[in-house]
């Protein structure tokens, strides 16, 4: 691995999505610093062939090897090998020449590149909340037995990295996760039944792919983000608290011991927390957006309804289980928003749904990674069955 920090050579996973998109922004904005490896996609060809053409990675991967024929690979460019498939995939999240490896892909298609960096030492920063909400336990072990770094790309988790660098991981009382409370913040439950995907698509603060966006509407990402919380840092439940903060501004904190509470604040922009993972731990001048300091701002904080939104509290009861209860309740969440915006499911139901899965499933405390794939397909099939 080239230890030199002041440059990188990257490979991002899901580059077409949100996050690599993002990214890609952020290493042009870091400029000689940076070097782009390699670029990853489903069946985006033709966006995944325009960054390649600009940014001229050694490999690009397409996932979907069944797009193979529709692909004009000159569109790629002379620079760069096309590859196809996951095991491809692996194959470049785990190349020798990479130093860091950003993992945007949503849902568990993810979960095997971040699995390959880790086992290949890498830096790694995951913006997919997948690998640790399902293999959480095992990601962890497999980077502390690979000498690999896990930095968090997500908002909250990043913040958390940070303001845990003003003291030791003994000194931690609690970290406080903030949410936005999405658009329906203060709303019954009665509102929240009618709520259709185009009202819960709609962000008050954030821009973000669709099953992330309704994520947030329901809490559940925060729920999911208990579960990385966790894993990431070693915490027990009682230790990771949530709080409703609408502007976004403050993404996370950590209170300490003594009764210090530090925390991080930027605008709602992911540009920072990628940054930070790709050029940690140098901080640089970059592309995100800054605080202006001279107009006015106030900042809010709400304790969460737990009674109207109570995807929030499963993030607690399977951060306490542990287990294959992650595998289960994110499977059968990506299923159950799947559902919503289809219009077979009411918004209101998605929690609802996921309880009953999770309360269905055979729990294995100790599960091998076999064993979560299997539960989440389990899962998978189940939600689709499922009738209030």
């Amino acid at each position: 691995m080239n230890d030199d920090s002041s440059h990188n050579r990257i490979v991002i996973l899901g580059s077409t999505g949100s996050i690599g998109t993002s990214c890609l922004e952020v290493v042009e904005g870091l400029g000689n610093n940076m070097e782009v490896l390699g670029l990853t996609a489903h069946t985006s060809w033709r966006d995944l062939a325009a960054q390649s053409r600009k940014f001229r990675p050694r490999w690009s991967v397409l996932s979907d090897e069944r797009i193979r024929s529709r692909v004009e690979t000159a569109e790629f460019g002379s620079d760069t090998e096309l590859c196809f498939g996951t095991d491809a995939i692996e194959d470049v999240a785990a190349a020798d020449e990479a130093d860091v490896v950003i993992c945007g892909i949503v849902g568990v298609a993810g979960l095997r590149g971040v699995s390959a960096a880790i086992s290949a030492g890498k830096r790694v920063g995951i913006a997919n909340k997948e690998p640790l909400v399902m293999a959480g336990g095992l990601m962890m072990k497999a980077a502390a037995e690979h000498g690999a770094t896990i930095i968090p790309v997500d908002s909250e988790h990043s913040a958390i990295y940070q303001a845990m660098k003003s003291g030791q991981p003994s000194e931690v009382k609690r970290v406080v996760l903030t949410a936005s409370g999405g658009p329906f913040r203060g709303w019954t439950r009665d509102q929240l039944t009618d709520v259709t995907p185009e009202m819960a698509l709609a962000h008050p603060t954030w821009d973000m792919g669709a099953k992330i966006t309704i994520d947030s509407a329901t809490l559940m990402n925060k729920a999911l983000e208990i579960i990385e919380a966790k894993w990431l840092f070693g915490l027990s439940v009682d230790q990771i608290e949530v709080v409703i903060h609408p502007q976004s501004i403050i993404h996370s904190f950590v209170e300490f011991v003594d009764g210090s509470v530090i925390a991080q604040l930027s605008p709602p922009d992911m540009k920072l927390p990628i940054q930070y993972a790709l050029t940690y731990p140098r901080r640089v001048s970059g592309v995100a957006r800054k605080l202006d300091w001279s107009t006015g701002m106030n900042l809010q904080f709400d304790p969460p309804d737990l009674e109207n939104f109570p995807g929030l509290q499963l993030g607690f009861e399977v951060a306490e289980r542990g287990g294959t209860c992650g595998a289960v309740l994110n499977a059968a969440n990506e299923g159950a928003v799947a559902r919503f915006l289809a219009g077979d499911l009411r918004f209101s139901e998605i929690p609802r749904a996921c309880r009953a899965i999770l309360d269905a499933h055979n729990f294995d405390p100790d599960p091998t990674m076999t064993e979560l794939l299997r539960q989440d397909g389990w899962a998978r099939e189940e939600i689709q069955q499922w009738r209030s």
